[in-house]
């Protein structure tokens, strides 16, 4: 799962602005309580978010399941001189040396875990390693990105070089899209074709609420995407501010 996305991902996702979007969360901490000093950056893929964070002064722990792209975001952590530590693990099976004073899980990565169970256990350990009283930020697609944005629908991005063919099918019973990558990249005068395919599922509002009030984490707000807006029937993403209550 994502061996090739990790070498072109950044170059796919070059529409989201992390300065901005770590900005929107650090405003999001501060009104909250305390902004972080030692941050979960939980799904943290290339490291984008946990680099951004850095940068505000915060250690942060990077956390993914996978290796390819955790190696990425080694290479632009040092790159840009930043001592940050990333662990491979699943999130429901995470493990780290102490406990943190905040977390966060950006650009839909729970959409990704499509079986319920496996997303609640991720959410409890999440929440067993967060201090009492300390925030998990984290967001969502919608039922309704699911439904109407992405769909049954394709795709095309086409950057520097890469050529990519985004193919989605919706199963409405189980809320599950899945989603096949076509990448083709240019070599000379030949593109080479590789292939990714993963899943991801929209969790209902009720659903999101058992699992965040099981793990021992209450719902402070839930945001329209970037904003602090209610989430409103046609909000693609929602943000959710919880808080470990137990």
């Amino acid at each position: 799962m994502y061996n090739f996305f990790a070498e072109v991902y950044d170059d796919l996702m070059y529409d989201v602005d992390y300065k901005k979007r770590t900005t929107y969360l650090m405003k999001l901490f501060k009104k909250y309580g305390n902004p972080p000093t030692l941050l979960l950056d939980a799904a943290c893929g290339t490291g984008g978010f946990s680099c951004e964070f850095a940068k505000y002064g915060v250690e942060v722990i990077g956390v993914d399941m996978s290796e390819e792209m955790l190696s990425v975001a080694r290479e632009k952590s040092m790159n840009e001189g930043r001592d940050i530590l990333f662990l491979c693990q699943k999130l429901e099976e995470l493990d780290l040396y102490g406990t943190v004073d905040g977390a966060v899980c950006c650009l839909d990565s729970l959409n990704h875990i499509t079986d319920y169970n496996t997303l609640c256990k991720a959410i409890s350990k999440i929440s067993l390693f967060l201090e009492k009283d300390k925030l998990f930020i984290f967001d969502v697609n919608t039922e309704y990105k699911h439904k109407e944005v992405l769909g049954d629908n394709v795709f095309v991005i086409e950057k520097d070089g890469i050529y990519c063919v985004w193919a989605n099918k919706y199963g409405r019973k189980k809320n599950i899209t899945d989603i096949s990558l076509d990448f083709f990249v240019k070599e000379d005068k030949l593109y080479e074709r590789f292939t990714e395919q993963f899943s991801e599922r929209a969790y209902t509002p009720e659903e999101l609420q058992k699992a965040i009030e099981k793990a021992g984490l209450r719902i402070v707000d839930i945001f329209d995407d970037m904003t602090e807006n209610p989430k409103n029937e046609k909000s693609e993403r929602a943000i959710y501010v919880t808080r470990k209550v137990k």
